[in-house]
């Protein structure tokens, strides 16, 4: 089957491609179950929280194309994550633990992989999953979807919060975790999409972002949906490893790099404009 259509409607609900309507594929949505998870799903409405969302990723334009965008931290591969640490972090025989503290002030992580040797252990990696999230709800979407099996247009009204998700909450976290971690001597692995990667690259100063290495604690490994012809279904994939240290992460969080910044004479020109306006 070939790629379906992507505009800015949900790709996937509950897991399977907004194209599959058989007979298998609405039982599963009617039992609000995550394939993911292998559970029920775990969004529910705000207004009704016995009714599950379900949508695991959304139609977005990025740059010039449409790609499906994850919105749930589920949608996200755990079996491709584990092969990254184990192919680029820790070899040989490893253990995984969910949600763990890292103290009262700096909070938890997602997953820790655990190497032992004689049953002690000799090495972690910390690895914190980060979506997207959306302005608005392509909630109708979904009761359109529902009704009809289809979509009632190509542009539903929510949009994506990447400054809030991606600059702010993962890079927040990856300032403040980092500099535990860097302590420690220890690496903190982030996992997002490319797509994410390519709008903080395209916004905000990433100068101190290089091809990961191993003296670098924070690393960022982003993952690709590409469509799977033979499994019809999105599936992902490696596309990029790149590290950083806390001061890379700090000249982030500043926002632009200073050459993309406004001068004060750009500052001042902008007072002077909005001042004549204000005069006349």
């Amino acid at each position: 089957m070939d790629e379906p259509k992507i505009k800015k409607f949900p790709t996937e609900i509950f897991g399977l491609p907004y194209t599959d309507l058989s007979s298998e594929a609405q039982l599963i949505r009617q039992a609000q179950h995550c394939p993911f998870l292998g559970d029920t799903c775990k969004k529910p409405r705000k207004s009704e929280p016995h009714i599950k969302v379900g949508i695991c990723s959304v139609g977005y334009k990025v740059l010039d194309d449409y790609k499906p965008v994850i919105i749930c931290p589920h949608r996200f591969d755990l079996a491709v994550i584990q092969d990254v640490i184990h192919q680029h972090y820790l070899s040989g025989q490893v253990d995984w633990l969910s949600e763990v503290s890292l103290g009262d002030t700096t909070g938890s992580v997602d997953f820790v992989a655990v190497h032992t040797y004689e049953n002690a252990i000799d090495d972690f990696v910390c690895i914190e999953v980060q979506a997207a999230g959306t302005t608005g709800t392509p909630w109708q979407a979904v009761l359109d979807h529902r009704e009809t099996g289809q979509f009632s247009t190509d542009n539903y009204p929510f949009g994506i919060n990447w400054a809030n998700e991606f600059a702010k909450t993962m890079m927040q976290q990856a300032y403040k975790k980092g500099l535990l971690l860097e302590r420690w001597r220890k690496k903190l692995v982030f996992f997002l999409q490319d797509v994410a990667m390519d709008y903080l690259i395209s916004s905000y100063d990433t100068q101190g972002l290089r091809d990961a290495n191993g003296y670098d604690m924070i690393h960022f490994c982003t993952l690709q949906m590409r469509w799977d012809g033979v499994e019809n279904r999105w599936k992902q994939y490696l596309h990029q490893r790149l590290s950083t240290d806390t001061e890379g992460v700090r000249r982030l969080l500043g926002g632009l790099s200073e050459e993309s910044q406004p001068t004060q004479a750009d500052f001042i020109a902008t007072l002077t404009k909005k001042l004549n306006q204000k005069r006349t």
